[in-house]
């Protein structure tokens, strides 16, 4: 085949060719799997943001139970404070109640050493008078000596049978005095061993509280200290994958704009024709109807007379239509490809 355009425009579209079939190489050889990895990492992203989301919400909810815990702790201490006033209070309540209770037990025995001195005086009376026997007042009128002797013998036994009668008294009173401290000993030694017990109950109560308080606590901020870590976590994570998303889309631009490359240079080896199409512009412009005065070849790829004819084609090249052209066109690529050309 021979040239139709002069030979400097001819050099440049070889030159052109030369580049162009470099950019496909090099677009060729780009990474294809950006949009697949952009796609998983935004899909991990979206996963991470829910399970952000998801812990965000958890740690709230262990920060609100956190504070509710701090209070029932802060609650359980000023109620301890308040125990433990109450302690000193019964304390002090328990050594008074002790004090009152040795001091009554005090009373109880003096009050025993009287009863028993009582005792013992009625009982000397009482055999005195079944020894002595007691005088009666027939026996005072006759023994008497004269009115005066009778009036006082009379005044006597009034004032010993009032003495017997107060002693007798006196021992039912101290009686019933040392029943009464007795009791009050037995009352006031209940009071004191029931406040005891209500005391250790209350110390018992208030340690099992501030406990629980203290180990709910510890769960709770343990429990917030790894959802904080999680999140950190996730944090980091989303921040790296949305960097290398970032860098996906902008390799994803330049192989855009690789493709866009791509399809020029297309333009220029492929085209609308049967063979690369910077040969064809090189040899005839595109141009179907083109002669070359000097060597005859003819049409769009500029075929020689002789060539044609080998190839079937009927008349001159110049003169057959585009799809005849066309086919033999790609005949004669397919057996000697670009060196029957001069442009190739």
């Amino acid at each position: 085949m021979g040239p139709f355009l002069p030979g400097h425009k001819l050099l440049a579209l070889g030159a052109a060719a030369a580049l162009c079939a470099g950019l496909i190489v090099a677009v060729l050889a780009a990474p294809q799997a950006g949009a697949a990895e952009a796609g998983e990492l935004e899909a991990k992203l979206a996963s991470a943001r829910d399970e952000a989301s998801s812990i965000a919400a958890e740690l709230r909810e262990s920060n609100a139970q956190l504070a509710a815990a701090e209070g029932e702790a802060e609650a359980a201490a000023a109620r301890e404070e308040k125990v433990s006033q109450l302690l000193a209070e019964g304390q002090e309540r328990t050594a008074q109640l002790s004090r009152e209770l040795q001091e009554t037990r005090a009373e109880l025995a003096v009050a025993r050493a009287r009863l028993q001195r009582s005792r013992q005086a009625l009982a000397a009376r009482l055999v005195a008078i079944y020894e002595n026997g007691t005088p009666s007042a027939e026996a005072l009128i006759f023994e008497a000596e004269s009115y005066d002797s009778l009036i006082t013998q009379a005044s006597y036994l009034r004032a010993i049978a009032q003495a017997d009668s107060a002693l007798a008294q006196r021992v039912a009173d101290v009686r019933d005095e040392v029943r009464r401290e007795a009791r009050r000993v037995a009352a006031l030694k209940a009071r004191a061993i029931a406040h005891e017990e209500r005391l250790a109950a209350a110390r018992e109560e208030i340690a099992s509280l501030r406990q629980a308080a203290e180990e709910a606590a510890a769960r709770l901020q343990e429990a917030s200290a790894r959802r904080q870590a999680s999140l950190a976590g996730l944090k980091t994570d989303i921040s790296t994958w949305v960097k290398e998303i970032q860098e996906l889309r902008e390799a994803e631009a330049r192989a855009a704009s690789q493709a866009a490359a791509e399809e020029e240079v297309g333009r220029w080896l492929g085209g609308p024709y049967s063979i690369p199409a910077y040969i064809v512009m090189c040899e005839s412009g595109g141009d179907y109807s083109a002669l070359n005065p000097s060597s005859g070849a003819g049409g769009a790829y500029q075929i020689l007379p002789s060539t044609w004819d080998l190839y079937g084609g009927q008349g001159e090249p110049q003169n057959a239509s585009k799809e005849e052209q066309d086919r033999i066109a790609a005949e004669i690529w397919a057996d000697s490809g670009g060196s029957a050309w001069v442009c190739a």
